[in-house]
């Protein structure tokens, strides 16, 4: 389905015109489909059908978008969820994902955190150094329990995406090397309080070709035979996720959902192990978007600037990655003009888009910011004291505010005055 599309004249989400979203809501405010995201978890579940031994596990990257709306309409799809933090699996559980269902990935898990994982029964650990299976090794006989393990593993495969989302590479900090595999399953093999569950790897983000994909499943299943030849079983093979989505409407397609399925299954064949993957940004990027008011456009002698109500501290990746966002007029105009869409907040790099050509805006228009469901209000801060802004899911005819606009008093709530200030 198209999520947000052009009816008599106005953008609408779904079935709902956005200027009245904004009326209801205010701006700046992300607003979902629900009906994409609902229809884009069904097709990866789909997709993945009959891939590996029994029924591969989708677990949704929590880190895209942890909203407790978003994943709890994941929860009833069936999904699980992978995680890096205590706060992402609380936030999973807390939305309906049960604990066997999420995997704990992440190099820096904590004592503390381990011990919450295990006391609530979670899925599977992903380890990625020695050094954690020492501390897992020791969180886990503490309790009297006995820890699911994977090890993640550091492929060497170049996803040929952007630097800062690779992770596939040996110079990255995540997994430990392919050539050290065998002695860290040894390691781990030898902690009576660890079992050997499974193998894991993930390469980076929004990757467009299938080929690193396929590479990186290849040399797992490699170590997977070296190991099962160790003496050492394999019933679960975490292959990551980052599909990637197409954020310019002038950019080709990238590798649909079924087109995925369709290499994995063909990739896998044979394996004897069940499959688990974490897709993110493929199934909520495209589902959301940022809609902001236009304050002013200020002209100078060598540029326009369209001012919006939103900022960098909303939505950072333009500013952290350069990365590129359509930006639409919600009742575009037939007339055009080049511009810098920027935000009010004080720093040269609150830009959205430089020097695009957009539909000729004008104060207190509405712009949406497309495919911004993924790593937007996640990421966002809450710099020059600028409250969160509200969420909203729609479905159909229908709207509703999943989290609501923060306020200044929020943001100085948990502050303390000093007496001796």
């Amino acid at each position: 389905m198209i999520p947000f599309s052009l009816k008599n004249g106005t953008l609408c989400v779904e079935d709902i015109p956005l200027p009245e979203i904004a009326a209801q809501y205010g701006t700046p405010c992300y607003v979902y489909s629900h009906s994409y995201l609902t229809e884009r978890a069904r097709r990866f579940t789909k997709a993945l059908d009959g891939a590996g031994k029994g029924k591969a596990l989708v677990a949704f990257a929590v880190k895209a978008n942890p909203s407790q709306a978003i994943l709890a309409s994941f929860a009833k799809e069936g999904l699980g969820a992978d995680v890096v933090s205590a706060g992402e699996i609380r936030r999973a559980v807390h939305a309906g994902i049960p604990p066997e269902r999420i995997v704990f990935s992440g190099v820096g898990k904590t004592a503390e955190e381990m011990r919450y994982a295990l006391e609530i029964g979670i899925g599977q650990f992903n380890i990625e150094s020695v050094s954690e299976i020492e501390m897992l090794a020791e969180v886990a006989a503490s309790l009297g329990k006995k820890a699911a393990v994977a090890l993640r593993i550091n492929p060497d495969v170049d996803p040929h995406t952007h630097a800062k989302i690779a992770t596939g590479k040996a110079d990255t900090k995540f997994g430990i090397a392919a050539e050290d595999a065998l002695s860290a399953y040894e390691k781990l093999a030898s902690y009576p309080s660890l079992k050997i569950q499974g193998i894991a790897s993930h390469i980076g983000s929004q990757i467009t070709d299938l080929a690193p994909f396929e590479a990186a499943a290849e040399r797992i299943y490699e170590i997977i035979t070296a190991l099962e030849k160790a003496g050492h079983a394999i019933e679960t093979a975490d292959l990551g996720g980052g599909l990637g989505v197409r954020y310019k409407d002038d950019q080709p397609e990238p590798p649909s959902i079924e087109a995925y399925g369709e290499m994995i299954k063909r990739v896998t064949k044979g394996w004897n192990c069940r499959l688990i993957f974490e897709p993110g940004r493929s199934l909520i990027a495209n589902a959301g978007i940022l809609l902001s008011k236009v304050i002013r456009v200020k002209e100078s002698k060598t540029a326009r600037f369209v001012i919006l109500d939103a900022a960098m501290n909303d939505l950072v990746r333009p500013t952290l990655y350069d990365a590129y966002h359509e930006i639409k007029a919600v009742t575009p105009s037939a007339q055009a003009y080049q511009a810098d869409i920027v935000g009010p907040v004080c720093e040269t790099g609150d830009i959205f888009a430089r020097n695009r050509s957009i539909p000729a805006v004008k104060p207190d228009d509405l712009v949406a910011i497309m495919s911004a469901g993924a790593y937007g209000a996640t990421m966002a801060s809450a710099y020059n004291s600028r409250p969160l802004v509200a969420e909203v899911m729609v479905s159909g005819n229908k709207s509703a505010l999943i989290r609501k606009r923060q306020s200044v008093e929020d943001l100085m709530r948990d502050e303390q005055k000093v007496e001796w200030l």
